[in-house]
């Protein structure tokens, strides 16, 4: 269901394989580690700061079927304020978030890698697929980064979203 990325408000996200490359690791202590592209983390940070011409922030959530102590800590890092984790069945949850925030389903896109991600991809209005996702991803797509999961995908989404809206010239002015 593509729509004018332009309109895009609310940028949702799975983690594992999107903020992620999908490895998950366990030190001696049993303890979950996962790396986080430092590239993504600063994307993230230019879609918050973005106001579109209805002066509304952009906003980002993250949804994902695992829980960890992890997400929850680079999520706050990054200023997503809605982190749903353990959502084994997503679609539901991702219809709390957008009423909780008060988006429309066409104003949302939603990023993900896997076949738990495809009912929320078909209900926003734009779907981001990661360059290593599976096929059928892939293939319901309206966008398939360059990048894989944990490798810049989630900057270069927000990057293309915020030119789309022509506010990338806004985040750039900061820097002049």
């Amino acid at each position: 269901m593509a729509v004018d990325p332009a309109t895009i408000d609310l940028l949702v996200m799975d983690v594992d394989g999107v903020l992620t490359d999908g490895r998950i690791w366990y030190d001696d202590a049993q303890r979950e580690l996962k790396g986080f592209d430092a590239k993504d983390g600063a994307g993230l940070k230019y879609w918050h700061r973005a106001q579109g011409p209805r002066k509304k922030k952009k906003t980002s959530a993250i949804l994902t079927g695992r829980s960890s102590p992890l997400v929850e800590r680079r999520g706050a890092e990054l200023g997503v304020t809605v982190i749903r984790q353990g959502a084994k069945d997503k679609l539901p949850v991702l219809r709390e978030i957008l009423a909780e925030l008060n988006v429309s389903a066409e104003r949302a896109a939603y990023m993900g890698d896997d076949l738990p991600d495809l009912p929320c991809m078909r209900a926003c209005g734009l779907s981001i697929a990661v360059a290593d996702a599976v096929e059928e991803v892939r293939a319901t797509a309206d966008w398939v980064s360059p990048c894989g999961g944990g490798c810049g995908a989630v900057r270069w989404a927000i990057e293309r979203l915020l030119r789309a809206g022509g506010l990338w010239d806004q985040i750039m002015s900061q820097y002049a």
